[in-house]
């Protein structure tokens, strides 16, 4: 049976005019790309703002990621437009600025600890099953919505010990999809020269939807915020305790705004791009009606009729491989943007200091001489060691800044797909497939609409 093959923009034949690159960009990233974008191993594109280069080459990517990282820190375009809802976060910040931070918030992962954070996870899964409960049967829905509801719930939970209501989740998924919108329409300008083309509508739209997330997460964060500077107890062990705990190499402790932009990195973080990925799995999920009976077999075989258990992430391979080829497929952060230190010769080029080089998961994800069937969704291959180039997949990053939370997305993924399919069974709805569209994330341009229809009871009473 010949694999599915997810649709995504038909790239070019041509490397566009920088104007018309331009036009496409501003849409989606991914309409900018193409054909010789998915086989070489390096390109370069001068534009009126800068000067970029692409990095496919593993190679090249390992001495930019994780070799001479200090040589390439990250990219200021994007910290720029990120900046009114991350503020100065270690998702923005570089050099001995990101140290110290970075430095004081390691041991707060250890309540991210996978052991500690299940019983969250399972608690958040629930609720969206009991949501998805109340839905009529077959009922068309976006699930886009449901995943982004559930994995803002888990990350609330593991940050402030409480849950992520409906109305909260509902504000900040409406605020988030208009912040991620305009991303494109204030960094491009920069990129290409044009600067006078950043309206000031979409740049205070952009800041009223960054003051509405971090509006919500400040209303948490200033009572036990005050509470701690006054010598109070921690009521709770969670990321947000540790945080306040949390004392740099001087014994200074992280200031109110400080906190905020901490908070705000970690909640967009763990939640945005699970929820992405998420999104995606089930979509693939519907396409694939075989191999979506493969993973519901195989959970209802580990589990039964009771509860998932911490202990069964591990013994749930194909499940966890679905998840992993759509990482492969649509890898949340689709491009890392890094800034050259000085000038340095790569490939026979010589890049100057200042120049941007980019290395994107899209792209190496589906390198035409890196993967066999590059385009086509096959979780199995995650199983085959001889097609899943260590080198030629990186949806966390790698490096220093190998994102933290890479075991987390994955146990959390592993069970809400698990729990999911264990109780409904996904069709894809009658409208046209999703394509994705690359700006923050790789999301669906219209969203992931799916019906959903009840799985009957096994023995045991669950599904």
């Amino acid at each position: 049976m010949p694999h599915f093959c997810p649709a995504y923009p038909t790239p070019r034949r041509h490397r566009a005019s920088g104007l018309l690159m331009f036009l496409s960009a501003r849409h989606s990233w991914l309409d900018a790309l193409y054909e010789r974008s998915y086989r070489m191993q390096m390109g370069e594109v001068r534009l009126p703002g800068l000067d970029l280069y692409m990095v496919n080459d593993p190679a090249l990517v390992r001495r930019v990621m994780v070799e001479q990282a200090e040589d390439f820190p990250k990219s200021e375009l994007l910290g720029q437009a990120l900046a009114p809802l991350l503020g100065q976060s270690i998702f923005t910040t570089s050099g001995e600025q990101w140290r110290r931070q970075r430095a004081m918030m390691d041991p707060a992962f250890a309540q991210a600890r996978l052991q500690v954070a299940f019983p969250v996870m399972a608690a958040a899964t629930e609720a969206m099953l009991a949501r998805l409960e109340r839905l009529p049967e077959g009922t068309e829905h976006d699930i886009e919505v449901e995943m982004t509801h559930v994995t803002a719930d888990i990350i609330f939970r593991t940050i402030f010990s409480v849950p992520m209501e409906g109305e909260d989740a509902r504000r900040v998924f409406d605020a988030f999809a208009r912040y991620q919108a305009l991303v494109p329409r204030l960094v491009l300008p920069s990129i290409f020269g044009l600067r006078w083309l950043v309206w000031p509508w979409d740049a205070w739209r952009s800041r009223r939807a960054a003051r509405e997330i971090r509006g919500l997460l400040e209303t948490l964060i200033r009572p036990r915020f005050e509470a701690r500077r006054a010598g109070g107890a921690h009521p709770h062990t969670d990321i947000l305790a540790a945080f306040l705990d949390a004392r740099d190499a001087q014994g200074i402790a992280f200031d109110f705004d400080e906190l905020v932009d901490q908070v705000a990195m970690l909640f967009l973080a763990g939640h945005e791009t699970s929820a992405s990925a998420l999104t995606w799995a089930s979509h693939l999920l519907a396409r694939t009606p075989d191999i979506q009976q493969r993973v519901h077999d195989e959970v209802r075989t580990r589990l039964g009729g009771r509860p998932p258990a911490c202990s069964d992430m591990k013994d749930l391979p194909l499940t966890r491989n679905v998840f992993r080829e759509t990482l492969r497929l649509f890898p949340p952060v689709g491009f890392m943007a890094r800034q050259a230190r000085r000038g340095c010769p790569m490939r026979g080029k010589q890049v100057e200091a200042g120049a941007t080089v980019v290395v994107s998961p899209w792209l190496i994800h589906r390198q035409r001489d890196g993967w066999s069937n590059p385009d086509a969704f096959d979780p199995d291959r995650h199983a085959r060691d001889d097609d899943a180039p260590r080198a030629g997949y990186l949806p966390f990053g790698m490096g220093p800044r190998v994102c933290l939370g890479a075991a987390f997305a994955l146990q959390e993924a592993t069970l809400i797909l698990a729990q999911l399919v264990r109780h409904w069974r996904l069709e894809p709805a009658e409208a046209p497939e999703p394509r994705p569209v690359g700006r923050l994330t790789i999301r669906s341009a219209q969203g992931v609409r799916l019906r959903l229809h009840r799985r009957p009871p096994t023995r045991g009473g669950d599904a």
